[in-house]
């Protein structure tokens, strides 16, 4: 029979970063043995961000814990979205996309849910504009 558990904050699982951004999972395959779920919580510095990305095999729900910033989308990076505690957002797969803490003095705190135990993340370049 399948046993719950209980993570506690020192036992988290400290997960690749993702520019500045640092990860650490409380429910993850290699913590629990999770098959369709993992979660974790995200953290970015002040003035800082993660590396503009997107998830071949999952979606993501992200709910801001605490800070103020930018959750920017599109496949240029074009559309800046303001985020703040209390918003969730909803990441489908493929969506490229990139937090930023916009406060110089406090982190940008984030709980991060997605469907799949391990994520493929693709680190994204937006295309250049030409200049004509």
């Amino acid at each position: 029979m399948a046993e719950c558990r209980v993570i506690h904050p020192d036992g988290l699982e400290v997960e690749i970063q993702s520019g500045a951004m640092t990860r650490l999972a409380g429910v993850s395959q290699g913590l629990v043995g999770s098959e369709g779920i993992h979660l974790a919580i995200a953290t970015i510095p002040p003035g800082c961000a993660s590396s503009p990305h997107y998830h071949v095999n999952c979606e993501s729900a992200i709910y801001v814990v605490r800070g103020q910033g930018r959750f920017i989308v599109g496949d240029k990076l074009e559309n800046p979205l303001p985020i703040g505690p209390g918003d969730f957002i909803y990441v489908p797969p493929n969506a490229v996309h990139q937090p930023v803490n916009d406060s110089q003095t406090e982190p940008l705190e984030l709980i991060v849910a997605r469907n799949t135990p391990v994520e493929i993340v693709v680190e994204y370049q937006p295309e250049k504009a030409s200049a004509d």
